[in-house]
């Protein structure tokens, strides 16, 4: 009888094991937290069609906009983590938490309460022109904005956003004053700068490439180290003097904190997959956005540093309190 009772309590044990179903075996929602137009999508959309390819199963990206990408990334943050959502993110990940602290409010989310996938891509931002403003090179704008102080207007993804950093970045170190035009999202930002609504703009590449091609924008630095190997003829920030202006925005792939291993190993597989996929390095190319990828190990030192110099620089920007 006592054979019999721990032979049917084992089976009784291994029940749930072998219940358990494989992952994934139903659609997984890819938070977008930006309008459709700018990096975030343009990323997003492609590397989940890649993805898709690997698991077997939809990734269906679905834009939740707001606040430069907050309300996106909160609703990341605090879902369910069972591994059906992921977070497609920009750098403007690392700083709302913050903007959060400089207010005194109640974090809508923190960076721990989301892990690392894989980084998809990271490049320089790059400032963007309406051609209509009598410029011609960075030195000339700034110039201009030293002479017509708080008369350009630039528009960006949101107070405290990845184009907003960037362009205050600028503005802290070459001492000028130019006039924040907020947007939800970065395509949004460049519609108002296509539309000649504000004069300049610190974009990601890929959402600006074929207004440059089109002579619709027209560049004047990069926000890099080195310069882009897709726009020579751009000179960086750095070479023309502004130390401190060093900017990155990168594109990575984030999951809610505590979404099951098994699941996280899924998905670390097929993104590193799908970085390889003919049709997604087509889109990329098309976009001249280099892949960078790296794996989930590779990416946290990434995204700490990043981190790091990202709020050092929400610090000196402090309080900007939204218009009414």
């Amino acid at each position: 009888m006592l054979r019999i009772a721990l032979a049917a309590f084992a089976l009784i044990a291994a029940a749930p094991v072998h219940a358990q179903e494989a992952y994934p075996s139903r659609t997984i929602t890819m938070i977008v937290p930006f309008p459709p137009g700018g990096v975030a999508d343009l990323t997003g959309r492609p590397i989940a069609a890649a993805m898709e390819k690997v698991l077997k199963q939809p990734i269906a990206p679905v834009n939740r906009s707001g606040a430069g990408g907050k309300v996106g990334y909160a609703a990341a943050a605090n879902s369910k983590a069972d591994g059906y959502t992921i977070l497609i993110a920009l750098s403007s990940v690392s700083i709302f938490p913050e903007v959060d602290a400089i207010f005194n409010l109640k974090p809508a989310y923190t960076l721990d309460q989301l892990v690392p996938i894989a980084l998809i891509s990271a490049d320089p931002t790059i400032l963007v022109v309406h051609p209509s403003l009598p410029v011609k090179s960075a030195k000339d704008f700034i110039a201009l904005a030293k002479k017509q102080p708080n008369e350009i207007a630039f528009s960006s993804s949101g107070l405290y956003g990845t184009l907003h950093v960037a362009m205050e970045m600028v503005v802290q170190s070459a001492g000028i004053k130019l006039r924040h035009v907020p947007f939800a999202g970065g395509g949004p930002a460049i519609a108002a700068l296509l539309g000649g609504h504000v004069m300049a703009l610190s974009s990601g590449p890929a959402a600006a490439v074929a207004h440059l091609r089109s002579g619709k924008l027209r560049a004047l630095a990069a926000w890099g180290d080195k310069r882009l190997a897709a726009m020579p003829e751009l000179p960086t920030w750095k070479e023309l003097g502004y130390k401190d202006v060093e900017f990155y925005i990168w594109a990575g792939l984030l999951a809610p904190k505590d979404t099951p291993d098994g699941a996280i190993k899924a998905l670390r597989s097929a993104a590193r997959t799908a970085v390889g996929d003919a049709e997604f390095k087509r889109v990329m190319a098309k976009l001249e956005t280099p892949i960078n990828y790296l794996d989930a190990p590779e990416f946290k030192k990434f995204w700490d540093r990043d981190a790091e110099r990202l709020v050092r620089t929400v610090r000196r920007i402090g309080k900007i309190e939204a218009a009414k």
